[in-house]
């Protein structure tokens, strides 16, 4: 059967964004980047001063949870663009979670997110997608997670003393959700309590 130019380009795109990069000891879990998700170009590329001391969690609330690679691409293509509709620039996190398991490149390593105000030029943002204010996410995604900060540190782009905190307690915000708080309060260098950041010196803002 032949097969038009046209379908030809969207069978290519479709292949492009639903399969993960091959797994390794690096990266023991599915890796996304901007590219496999189909993000839009960045217009806010500011670099990001490495080593950072704080990992800052969060949850997306809306959109929900995605569990499968398409539903995951499209929550980061619609986050991209509402963040982009804020003056952001980009989607604002470092690197998102997807409850199929999958960690999806947002900024990336080394670009200065936009995702908890003052804290943005101290530390990489990390959102799990979802609601995760009752119920917790699946153990993969959490595993995912824990996978992506410990090759930051290997990687040397994460403090061996970095702090763990969740958005709540850098700003006046549900954010990532009283369960998933609860349960990062578990994890090796959490930092419990009210964090508090010096003014940055760049226009950086907030998602909510």
């Amino acid at each position: 059967m032949a097969i038009s130019g046209a379908s030809y380009c969207l069978l290519l795109t479709v292949f492009c964004y639903v399969n993960a990069h091959p797994l390794t000891d690096d990266e023991p879990y599915p890796y996304y980047t901007r590219e496999d998700w189909l993000a839009t170009p960045a217009t806010d590329v500011e670099p990001l001063s490495t080593p950072v001391p704080y990992v800052v969690i969060h949850h997306t609330y809306i959109p929900g949870a995605c569990n499968t690679t398409e539903q995951c691409s499209a929550s980061m293509r619609g986050m991209q663009e509402y963040h982009k509709s804020l003056g952001w620039g980009d989607i604002g996190y470092n690197f998102a979670v997807g409850s199929d398991g999958g960690a999806y490149e947002g900024r990336g390593w080394d670009t200065m997110g936009i995702h908890a105000g003052r804290a943005n030029s101290h530390s990489l943002g990390i959102v799990l997608i979802g609601d995760w204010r009752v119920n917790l996410p699946p153990p993969k995604q959490l595993a995912t997670t824990k996978a992506l900060i410990a090759k930051g540190l290997k990687d040397g782009v994460i403090s061996p003393q970095y702090r763990l905190i969740g958005h709540s307690q850098v700003m006046s915000t549900e954010c990532p959700g009283g369960a998933l708080l609860a349960h990062i309060a578990t994890w090796d260098h959490y930092l419990p309590g009210h964090v508090e950041f010096k003014p940055a010196t760049t226009n950086s803002t907030s998602n909510l």
